[in-house]
């Protein structure tokens, strides 16, 4: 037995120390020394294409990955035939032209990856690579090639196809792995020093054999990173048709389990000693930065209109220092991205956009990222997301890729985008579900609109429920505005859903604000300052808990946005010694850090326990 098969034979019976190699490295190293194609399934996320990329680099230095993903391909990408100029006549002749990828000038390892994944045209030209390294009329040994490898997961669920041709499969030499088969566990441990990983390590491998699946080696790779910024967890699983994946084992009758997701990661944040936060404060803003210094792909999925995009592009510009590369996806063509032209080489060369080229740091903002214009679009955007390439060329200086999308139902209604599933999903290092309250739009509002803006959330937070904040989305809200200033009616500015029929948000109360009517908002307590000021203090005297006019100064200043109450400091500085200090102490809960360190000031120039300058108790010492 060779050396290397040995190693192979070796890795795959026995246990592997750090610098043994792993079972797929082992099949890998027998492959190339053989000649021999090797088609490797295993299961999504477990490293089968980064074990390629870096194994290759280290055990055959001499050699190139050439990496080409089957699912992104079109039936030009490969070979094309198309008029060049023979040297020898200096006629126009027929040529097959391969993909430039293929002629590297240096010997190289193909990776096909997602093979199963190709349409029929290229399955038969994967055919022809797999059984005869040959491409059309090129012969890939002539061009450098040592290897061939063919990866995908079988699961239906993710693939396109099943390869079934015995005239194919007789060609192959077959392995499948699990994720013990690869090294993503040295990978890890050497990515997240000086973390010790060990307990991590043995946490997931106690879990049953379905939730290993679940919480593949990727998947747990994007945990670790959350967790390395204080991020919650849960941002490191995918959003699977637009639902965060469940860590649950089926059960007998093929049905999820019990939810383990949060008994699980907060085992791993044990292990890590890290905290586990259920939320964070500002968490677009921190997401969006995170990803800048750490070159992550991030998904963000929110109701429309909550101004997601907005704060993605404003956040990038303001880290970046220039705009991001903006496209939206259902008027996004594959020629918008790249395409494949003859080069004077004889070669298949595929140009890219030129906002792709260029040595300045670039970001990407893929903007309803699940309506595709067409699936040949989104499948090039798989290449992007996975391996920050386009036809096979790296875009340099690409610092990180924000997706934007919708969820597939909001409001009791199902919206039009595109299904994906967990190999698709789980590309993204951190995955948000946003709130409209995580979006600041409020004080960009109170900027633009003035007092307008504030009658408008003024009535938005104290004067409709739950169901009807929803319905009133932040760009509903300049609507609006914008309606009233030009005196039309309001009602054309909610959500119209057909057949006469508007949003089911009664309007009343906004229309009375609008005319003056009488209301408490913090305008008003400050107006009428002194007058607040007692009632708290008779409060106060009575009960510890407040009373009414507690409650309602509490939730005024609960609710207010930042600009607000700096607008009012002092009528707010008055009024906080006055209220139960567990209400006060409510005001730093979840609070951004620009609202922290507001609050913190007022509290720290509040008086100490003792007699106020009338005499009476001074209730701050509460």
């Amino acid at each position: 037995m060779s050396t290397l098969a040995g190693q192979f034979a070796s890795a795959a019976d026995h246990g592997r120390g750090a610098d043994e190699v792993s079972r797929l490295e082992g099949f890998i190293d027998a492959m190339i020394e053989l000649g021999q194609t090797g088609q490797i399934f295993g299961e999504h996320g477990i490293g089968k294409t980064a074990t390629f990329f870096s194994h290759v680099a280290r055990a055959h230095p001499d050699a190139t990955l050439v990496y080409v993903p089957a699912a992104n391909l079109t039936p030009d990408d490969l070979l094309v035939n198309a008029p060049v100029r023979d040297p020898r006549t200096g006629e126009l002749v027929l040529r097959q032209l391969v993909m430039n990828q293929l002629k590297p000038g240096r010997p190289f390892v193909l990776l096909v990856d997602d093979s199963l994944q190709a349409g029929d045209t290229i399955q038969a030209q994967l055919m022809q690579i797999a059984c005869d390294w040959t491409l059309g009329e090129h012969d890939l040994r002539a061009l450098g090639c040592i290897g061939v490898f063919l990866t995908d997961n079988e699961s239906l669920a993710e693939t396109s196809a099943r390869r079934s041709d015995l005239a194919l499969l007789d060609r192959m030499v077959t392995l499948r792995i699990t994720a013990n088969d690869t090294s993503w566990r040295r990978h890890l441990a050497a990515k997240y020093r000086p973390w010790d990983l060990r307990p991590v390590f043995s946490l997931w491998a106690s879990l049953p054999p379905a939730l290993r699946e679940l919480f593949s080696p990727r998947t747990l790779d994007h945990v670790l990173a959350n967790a390395r910024e204080g991020f919650p967890l849960r941002w490191g699983l995918p959003l699977v048709d637009g639902e965060r994946l469940r860590l649950a084992e089926p059960g007998p009758d093929g049905r999820p389990g019990p939810n383990r997701t949060a008994e699980i990661l907060d085992q791993v944040a044990a292990a890590l000693n890290v905290p586990n936060p259920s939320r964070i404060a500002d968490p677009v803003r921190q997401v969006v930065r995170a990803a800048l210094r750490n070159r992550w792909t991030v998904l963000l999925q929110g109701p429309p209109g909550c101004g997601k995009t907005e704060l993605v592009r404003e956040t990038v510009r303001a880290g970046l220092g220039r705009e991001a590369l903006y496209f939206s996806l259902p008027v996004t063509n594959v020629e918008d991205l790249c395409a494949p032209v003859p080069a004077a080489d004889g070669t298949l060369d595929n140009l890219l956009a030129a906002k792709f080229t260029g040595p300045e740091p670039k970001v990407i903002v893929w903007d309803e990222y699940n309506r595709p214009k067409d699936k040949a679009a989104f499948a090039k955007l798989m290449e992007i997301t996975q391996e920050w390439s386009l036809a096979g060329r790296r875009i340099e200086q690409l610092r990180a890729q924000i997706a934007v999308q919708n969820p597939p139902y909001h409001l009791g209604r199902k919206l039009l985008v595109s299904r994906n599933n967990i190999a698709q999903a789980s590309r993204f290092t951190a995955s948000l579900e946003v709130e409209p309250d995580d979006i600041p739009a409020n004080e960009w509002l109170l900027a633009r609109y003035g007092a307008d803006a504030e009658t408008v959330l003024e009535w938005w937070k104290h004067d409709i429920d739950d169901d009807g904040r929803a319905w009133i989305t932040k760009r509903t809200m300049e609507r609006l505005i914008k309606l009233h200033r030009r005196g039309l009616p309001l009602e054309m500015a909610t959500v119209y859903l057909g057949d006469g029929e508007y949003a089911p948000v009664p309007l009343t109360a906004l229309i009375d604000r609008f005319r003056g009517r009488p209301v408490t908002g913090l305008r008003e307590l400050a107006r009428d300052i002194d007058a607040w000021e007692a009632r708290l203090r008779r409060a106060a005297e009575h009960s510890d808990e407040g009373d009414d006019d507690s409650d309602i100064v509490h939730q005024l200043l609960a609710n207010a946005e930042l600009s607000q109450l700096k607008k009012h400091r002092a009528a707010v500085s008055r009024l906080v010694p006055l209220l139960p200090a567990k209400l006060r102490a409510t005001y730093l809960v979840g609070a951004s850090p620009q609202q922290q360190r507001f609050w913190t000031e007022v509290f720290t120039t509040m008086r100490r326990p003792g007699r106020s300058p009338d005499g009476g108790h001074q209730a701050a010492s509460r």
